[in-house]
């Protein structure tokens, strides 16, 4: 499985992101508003499979959350004292100040969590998206070529996993479906299993089609204005991520 913040550069991507992350990486609970805390620095040092999914979970955090000038380092020691040090770097900066305070802000909590989410792949394939939102700096990333070059819009992804009760929900474009599993990208819509079952990808919920949680796109058809909250207030969360394929 590869991974990497390289972005083609012919397209000028500037929201076009890899993912490979894999649901059982999708750890809630790695993601506190103020610093790691002793648990979760010593999850991210594990010499095993606890440490190997801790770290591709932060690596795929930073990269959400900082931007291309910032890194995150650390080092851990495996089961043979062999010290590996890691330094992971930023992509999009979403929330760039969580590198120097705490991230208490829930628009950036959010935002993060949605972006974190859609970058789950169910293969653990590296497949290039475009990600979209009706905040910033999402809103501002996206340029035209891009836009042209990823038309297929393949869903949404919004909730919040700093909070004490972390959720994270999907929906899918019901246009996108086929465009989306034919690219191995099924954490939308759902995976099928043998039986003809809909598996989810780790703990992000499914909520079907989009058009009854999130049933406005904005007038460019780039992104989703809003899906309901996951808490079940009757709310509209416009902290969401909309990812789209080419």
């Amino acid at each position: 499985m590869t991974d990497n913040a390289l972005i083609p550069n012919a397209l000028i991507p500037n929201a076009l992101i890899p993912n490979a992350l894999i649901p059982n990486a999708l750890i809630p609970n790695a993601l506190i508003p103020n610093a790691l805390d002793p648990a979760s620095l010593g999850a991210i040092r594990d010499p095993g499979q606890l440490g190997e999914v801790s770290r591709q979970f932060l690596r795929y955090a930073v990269g959400c959350a900082l931007g291309a000038t910032q890194v995150f380092s650390f080092s851990w020691t495996d089961a043979g004292g062999v010290v590996h040090g890691e330094v992971y770097p930023g992509v999009l900066g979403i929330a760039p100040s969580w590198a120097t305070q705490p991230l208490n802000d829930v628009t950036k909590q959010r935002l993060v969590s949605g972006c974190i989410a859609s970058r789950a792949n169910y293969f653990g394939v590296n497949v290039v998206i475009s990600l979209r939102s009706p905040q910033n700096p999402l809103r501002r990333l996206v340029p035209e070529a891009e836009v042209a070059a990823y038309p297929v819009i393949e869903g949404a992804f919004w909730g919040n996993l700093f909070t004490a009760s972390p959720s994270i929900r999907a929906c899918y474009h019901a246009a996108g479906v086929a465009t989306a599993r034919a690219a191995l990208r099924e954490c939308a819509v759902g995976h099928l299993d043998a039986a003809g079952g809909v598996v989810p990808c780790g703990p992000i919920a499914l909520a079907g089609a989009c058009d009854v949680p999130c049933p406005n796109i904005d007038r460019s058809g780039r992104y989703y204005t809003g899906c309901s909250d996951p808490s079940g207030s009757g709310n509209v969360m416009q902290e969401v991520i909309t990812t789209a394929l080419p």
